[in-house]
């Protein structure tokens, strides 16, 4: 069976950065599974499996505009740190939940100098190109229930 809307596609990865550094990949054992077409997995990297099978193996390299998008440097600002009231031990590389203008955001602890505290709303891996080495174990058709819920159930998707 090949991977077309709404197959469950389970699979193992690794995902590295531009430098070749690992950032993540599935555990040994508990490969991802992931419903197909509905948005759980970035565009860049979605496409590339549309029409794959069981046993194939593939490396992918998915742009920014594909993957996280763009770094925006809207998304970064310098506060006060007596704006960040009832955190103690602020530190840089925390992640903090923040009220932006943008909506509720996840933002990192960039840099922190004097009394300033530079938060960054930007994903993570957003601006950075992805690697990813992938091999398909299974593909199946959804359940209904699957479809309706727009997510995998099971081993390796929700509801455990």
């Amino acid at each position: 069976m090949t991977i077309t809307q709404d197959s469950v596609v389970t699979l193992h990865y690794t995902l590295r950065d531009d430098g070749g550094e690992v950032i993540d990949s599935s555990s040994p054992g508990s490969p991802l599974s992931y419903l197909h077409g509905r948005g759980n997995l970035i565009p860049g990297l979605e496409r590339e499996l549309q029409g794959k099978s069981a046993g194939d193996k593939l490396n992918v390299t998915v742009a920014p505009a594909d993957g996280y998008g763009k770094y925006d440097e809207t998304l970064v600002e310098q506060i006060p740190r007596r704006a960040l009231k009832g955190i103690s031990n602020i530190k840089v590389g925390m992640r903090l939940h923040a009220q932006t203008a943008h909506g509720p955001r996840t933002v990192t602890v960039t840099r922190i100098v004097g009394d300033m505290v530079t938060l960054d709303a930007n994903h993570p891996l957003a601006g950075k190109s992805l690697s990813f080495e992938v091999e398909i174990t299974a593909v199946r058709e959804a359940t209904e229930e699957e479809r309706s819920h727009g997510h995998v159930h099971g081993p390796g998707g929700h509801h455990h």
